[in-house]
Formats: structure tokens, sequence, C-alpha cells
């Protein structure tokens, strides 16, 4: 049986996609990498998804992760938002599971708390506990491969508390 399960944790956006891999091992956890992909902004939308898709995909081919997690879309007020947003999730979600990966997904409260310790914290929050968890990341990392990496975490975490209950049961 594996000890180490590598876990890509994923901030999908159609403008930045935030990445971090983490590795867990018992109840140690630990930076792999982390990055952002930006696809350039003057392409087609749809062109735009395919260099999210593919550029992820190079991702999960360099690291080979085990396990993925992805935040939830946001609903805001601006509906053509929030449909782009689902857009670029949609393919972040097909990278991994075109790999055979399995994909959870967070709400974006529920990664917050996970990590902070707060369901409504900020941006720079996050970034700070990320900093302070896994503190071989790079300390200039950009909010978008924090807020991934804290996707990595929650999930590290809830799959911790799946396999106790699972023991228990």
């Amino acid at each position: 049986m594996k000890n180490v399960v590598r876990i890509l944790g994923l901030d999908p956006g159609l403008r930045r996609l935030g990445w971090g891999l983490i590795d867990v091992e018992g109840a140690r956890l630990s930076w792999v990498a982390h990055g952002v992909i930006e696809p350039p902004t003057d392409l087609d939308l749809a062109v735009r998804l395919l260099y999210l898709f593919e550029s992820l995909g190079a991702v999960i081919a360099e690291w080979t992760p085990d396990e993925a997690a992805i935040e939830e879309t946001f609903v805001n007020m601006n509906p053509s938002s929030t449909l782009k947003l689902g857009h670029a999730r949609a393919a972040a979600m097909l990278a991994p599971a075109r790999a055979g990966l399995p994909v959870a997904e967070y709400a974006a409260l529920d990664i917050k708390k996970s990590v902070v310790g707060a369901g409504k914290a900020d941006k720079d929050q996050v970034l700070f506990m990320i900093k302070r968890l896994l503190p071989k990341a790079d300390a200039a990392m950009k909010a978008d491969a924090a807020d991934a990496l804290a996707c990595a975490i929650t999930h590290a975490h809830k799959r911790k508390m799946n396999t106790l209950k699972r023991m228990l049961a």
C-alpha cells in the first residue's frame, strides 16, 4: 500500500487557474509544487479553455498526482461571469478526470474554514496560512496558487476524516 498520497489542488479561473501539489503522509503535509496557468486574454473563449485543459494536463503528466480537489464555482451577481467561470472549472475538472484521477469538490467557505479557521477569510489570510502550513512553498507565490494549495490541504483533511469514519464503522 502506498504511504504517500499526492494531491493536486485547483483554483479555477478563466484568466488565472491556480494549481498546487502537496504530498500527504499520515498527518504530515509537504509542499511539492505550485503555479498559475494564464492563457492569453486575446484568444477566443474555446481556445482559452483548451489552453487551460492542455496546460493542466501537462502539469498532471509532470507531477503525477494521485487525487485532485477543486474549488466549487462561486455564483455572483453577473450571470455571464459565473458561466465563464463554470466553463473554466469544467476544463480544470476534465484534465484530472482524463488522467484517471478522482476529483473532489469543495466550497470556498469550507476551504477557508479548513485552512484559516474562518469561512469569511480573505485571500491575504489564506496566503499567510499557506506560508505557515507549507513553509517550503515559494514566498512569492500568487494568491491563486495559495488558494489551490488550500484546496489540496482541505482535501487532505477531509480524506483523513473519511478514512477514520470508515475505520470506525
